[in-house]
């Protein structure tokens, strides 16, 4: 983290972190909605896990739908293309972080979304984030409200699946699918992040031509 919001050529640096953070973000809702499904089918056969998870997902849907779209604002904002983030196909670093969970809400159960969501909320920016980056950048706050929402956000959200956590009858073999789940994302966004701080060409700015969002070979 070290290296991503190092201040030299932090404005381009931002730029792709943003886009890299749409195309996880988009993700969100719509794995958390299929885990719903999921959840309440189970509910139906008598698992006792997943009426509890399934109103849990309802509660978080809620709260998480349009964060994709903050992400667009800042990065016009920022003073690049939205295509930037919605055009090329995001890349593998990214696919191996919310890929799994797809596979294990199908095929497994969706219970092993909890250890996704714990990483995510759980490595929130830290609330001097902001003037970090506008500092390094010379950057509007209106190109950094995702990351000054979630640094407030993240901690409430955390605490409610701790909470939800604790409550859950949870099989010994389920408590070892959430932990796989959220070293398996730990590992991934580890990596991710490990690009992103890499030195990386800017995406394009507003009215050229969509560039990769990584800035990076895959």
């Amino acid at each position: 983290m070290d290296r991503l919001w190092r201040p030299e050529d932090l404005l381009p640096r931002y730029r792709t972190y943003l886009c890299a953070m749409h195309a996880v973000v988009r993700a969100s809702v719509p794995l958390m909605l299929r885990a719903r499904e999921r959840a309440l089918l189970l509910e139906s056969c008598g698992d006792p896990v997943a009426g509890p998870l399934a109103g849990y997902l309802a509660e978080h849907i809620r709260e998480e739908e349009g964060h994709d779209a903050w992400l667009l604002e800042d990065l016009a904002a920022a003073g690049a293309a939205g295509e930037d983030a919605l055009l090329p196909m995001p890349p593998p670093a990214v696919a191996a972080l919310a890929g799994p969970q797809y596979y294990w809400i199908e095929h497994h159960h969706p219970v092993a979304l909890l250890g996704y969501i714990a990483v995510l909320e759980g490595y929130a920016p830290a609330p001097g984030l902001t003037s970090r980056i506008t500092a390094a950048t010379g950057l509007p706050e209106t190109a950094l409200r995702t990351v000054r929402e979630h640094a407030v956000l993240d901690t409430g959200h955390l605490d409610e699946l701790y909470t939800l956590l604790d409550r859950l009858p949870l099989t010994r073999a389920q408590e070892a699918d959430v932990t796989v789940s959220a070293m398996h994302s730990l590992d991934a966004l580890t990596r991710l992040f490990v690009r992103l701080g890499r030195p990386v060409a800017a995406p394009s700015l507003r009215g050229a031509g969509p560039s990769s969002p990584m800035g990076v070979t895959p």
